[in-house]
């Protein structure tokens, strides 16, 4: 059959019924661990503490959770993996800390002559050993069954973020909720109560501290995603967890430095560390938008994307005005098209991007997926390309020379977007020319070089 008369495909699905199985496994066990945690929490607590502190806790969650989806925008990861992390460290990790803690500590006491001294080193040496471990776990299982989802260190930032806003938030209900009992048993007023003082602390000055204790590991194992050798996959996440481990421990040793410990290691430590941390999830955030405009220049180039999306789709108003614009005029369902159109290009281009400056070794199955999400892109095409060239023209992202009124068709076509204009349909059942494949240091096969089937 002639190539420019083959029918749109979608590639074979192959039936996934061992992942099914571990994503059942997995809800019934995070979910289990969810009522055993918030029993053991409400056990300590009581039932009037617990739902305090269950109030408090909340509050910084939803920031939390919306800084670290920002930086991971330019690329979303799907809300049920990062549904997944939250819950891991709210549940799973959170039992395991309290268990593992609360072992290690009797296990010192009857040990030693102090029970002070008990708190005192597990507070520093086991706490963070334990914690960290147990928020790593998720990270490792999402690097061992979902490969795909860790293409670099944004990924690991993102998804360490979830797992440790979920950890903090149980943890924080625990605080908030003894301290509330300590205020009944001693009546004390609201303005110095242990309530108001522990989410001071706890809410406002320090919310990031265990995100930004897990981000650490969340790095070395979006580092390890890059790597080829297989000391540089194992060492690198050791490497990071060995990192949040010991910022972990210098934090939790701060109250035992004295009076002014506290803010010595706050201010010296704690805020410089957010403040790089912070530098480099926008460096990431700029660093994965120019990948995105880079890679998918080829693409447009064989007809595969409108030029003027390339832009739109590596500038993040532009993308949230061409969902405004699809939604406006094709509804809900054409904001949902657009939404997933910018997904699957971004996925594509950073698919594109490790491919070429890793090797083969890094992406073996880059044919497949290459054309998995092309397809998906061709189907879409027709709803989501006007939005986003309209939207390229709105945000004044197209350069002067570029000739919004051009022809139609092409590979250099823009389409008449001013004015409410748009590319007319995309003809079924042609499609465009081939994509050349990324090289290295050597050819990468691209299922654009061989044709579509």
């Amino acid at each position: 059959m002639p190539r420019a008369t083959r029918p749109l495909q979608l590639p074979h699905r192959v039936p996934r019924t061992a992942g099914a199985v571990r994503t059942y496994v997995l809800v019934v066990l995070l979910g289990a661990c969810g009522i055993a945690i918030l029993e053991l929490v409400r056990e300590q607590t009581g039932t009037p503490g617990f739902f305090v502190g269950l109030g408090l806790a909340l509050l910084p969650v939803a920031p939390l959770l919306a800084a670290f989806r920002w930086v991971g925008r330019a690329a979303p990861h799907p809300w049920a993996q990062l549904s997944f992390c939250f819950g891991w460290g709210a549940c799973a990790a959170a039992l395991i800390a309290i268990l593992a803690n609360s072992f290690a500590t009797q296990w010192i006491a009857a040990a030693t002559a102090d029970p002070s001294d008990a708190d005192q080193l597990g507070s520093v040496a086991i706490a963070p050993v334990v914690e960290e471990s147990a928020k790593a776990a998720a990270l490792l299982l999402v690097f061992l069954f979902r490969r795909r989802q860790f293409s670099g260190p944004s990924d690991g930032f993102v998804m360490a973020g979830f797992t440790a806003t979920g950890f903090a938030f149980t943890e924080n209900i625990l605080y908030l909720g003894n301290a509330f009992d300590e205020d009944v048993e001693n009546g004390t007023g609201v303005l110095d109560s242990v309530t108001a003082a522990t989410f001071f602390v706890r809410g406002v000055m320090s919310p990031f501290a265990h995100p930004l204790f897990t981000v650490a590991t969340g790095l070395g194992f979006g580092a390890a995603a890059l790597a080829v050798r297989r000391t540089r996959r194992i060492g690198l996440p050791l490497l990071g967890l060995a990192a949040a481990m010991g910022l972990h421990a210098l934090w939790n040793s701060s109250s035992d430095l004295g009076e002014s410990g506290f803010y010595v290691v706050y201010g010296c430590v704690m805020v410089p560390v957010f403040g790089l941390l912070s530098w480099l999830a926008v460096w990431i955030r700029r660093r994965r938008l120019r990948a995105v405009a880079g890679e998918l220049a080829a693409y447009a180039d064989a007809g595969w994307l409108n030029p003027a999306e390339v832009p739109a789709l590596a500038s993040m108003p532009a993308r949230s005005l061409a969902r405004a614009l699809a939604r406006s005029t094709g509804g809900r369902p054409a904001g949902r098209a657009v939404a997933l159109y910018e997904a699957d290009a971004a996925a594509l281009a950073l698919l594109r991007h490790r491919a070429r400056t890793g090797g083969p070794a890094r992406e073996p199955d880059f044919a497949w997926r290459e054309r998995e999400l092309l397809r998906r892109l061709w189907l879409r095409r027709a709803t989501a390309g006007p939005a986003l060239s309209r939207a390229a023209v709105l945000e004044d992202l197209l350069p002067p020379w570029f000739d919004p009124l051009g022809p139609l068709d092409g590979p250099s076509a823009v389409g008449r977007v001013r004015g409410g204009l748009a590319p007319g349909p995309i003809p079924q059942g042609r499609l465009p020319r081939q994509v050349p494949a990324p090289r290295r240091s050597g050819p990468v096969p691209s299922a654009m070089t061989t044709g579509p089937p």
